[in-house]
């Protein structure tokens, strides 16, 4: 295996354990998190209209908006598919009612 390869499949090691470690995460903590890209999200527009340079509107955007879809995806994460099918189906019921 060559240098590359080896570094490659550390990487994708070390992915599949932050992985596994986020999927052990309760319910609780997935919602929580998932939660918590609503205010990065609005951050991260709101802020072109603070009166500043251009370029530290696009590296706040970036980093707010990078914030954001972190804590969009780790949340999916932590939740998995059965934990997205149990929150969708709390807000199908609320919805009928």
């Amino acid at each position: 295996m060559s240098e590359k390869e080896q570094e490659l499949h550390g990487i994708r090691k070390m992915f599949v354990g932050v992985k596994r470690w986020l999927q052990s995460l309760s319910f609780k903590s997935g919602v929580i998190v998932l939660l918590c890209c609503i205010p990065f999200y609005i951050l991260s527009f709101a802020q072109m209209l603070l009166p500043i340079s251009v370029a530290a509107k696009g590296v706040l955007w970036t980093v707010l908006f990078g914030l954001a879809k972190t804590c969009q995806y780790g949340g999916l994460t932590i939740l998995g598919v059965e934990g997205y099918k149990r929150l969708k189906s709390k807000f199908m019921r609320n919805s009928n009612s």
